[in-house]
């Protein structure tokens, strides 16, 4: 195997710890199994592909803001996820920013410009942190219910920066969390 196959499957082993690294804040919600970083990620990159064209977007720009929601916590793997308490003491900029350049040099040319290539408008930067933000409003439901989720959808609005998003999230806090699968239980 050439040196360069090797690199990029060790950027995809690396890719895989974010399958190990959990979402800390919701250790401190006393969640005794929170999602790790990589389900985080699916789900984020699956509300920013849709809102991105509910918001009006061309398909290019939708599957770009998709693309990079993919990536949006890949230095996670090294620094791990770090809560809202945490960042308080420690700015993870320059550390996120290492992380990637680091993980970036990993791939052959081509594949780092395809990365380069994600780099977000102002617009296209708003739906995908809104993506994210309406992620945590989704697990927050899930994982709190209702009433202890409202100070987590009280900061996550305050934040939410597309009228889409706004809509979406105040839907968010009309919703069940189960309602999905009622009826689709098959019953003898």
């Amino acid at each position: 195997m050439e040196i360069k196959e090797q690199k990029l499957l060790d950027f995809f082993y690396e890719a895989g710890m974010l399958k190990r690294v959990v979402r800390s804040g919701w250790l401190i919600e006393r969640v005794a199994a929170p999602e790790c970083v990589a389900s985080h990620c699916w789900r984020v990159a699956l509300i920013a592909l849709f809102l991105a064209r509910l918001r009006g977007f061309e398909e290019e720009r939708c599957w770009k803001i998709c693309s990079a929601a993919v990536l949006h916590d890949i230095h996670e793997t090294r620094i791990l996820d770090l809560n809202k308490i945490t960042a308080r003491y420690i700015d993870n900029k320059n550390a996120t920013a290492k992380v990637e350049e680091e993980q970036k040099a990993l791939l052959p040319p081509t594949l780092q410009k395809l990365w380069d290539n994600l780099e977000l408008d102002e617009e296209e930067g708003k739906v995908l942190k809104d993506a994210d933000l309406l992620e945590c409003a989704l697990q927050a439901m899930e994982y709190l219910g209702r009433e202890r989720a409202q100070s987590w959808l009280t900061n996550i609005s305050k934040r939410i920066k597309t009228e889409e998003g706004k809509r979406l999230l105040q839907a968010i806090k009309n919703s069940d969390p189960d309602n999905w699968w009622q009826g689709l239980k098959k019953i003898e």
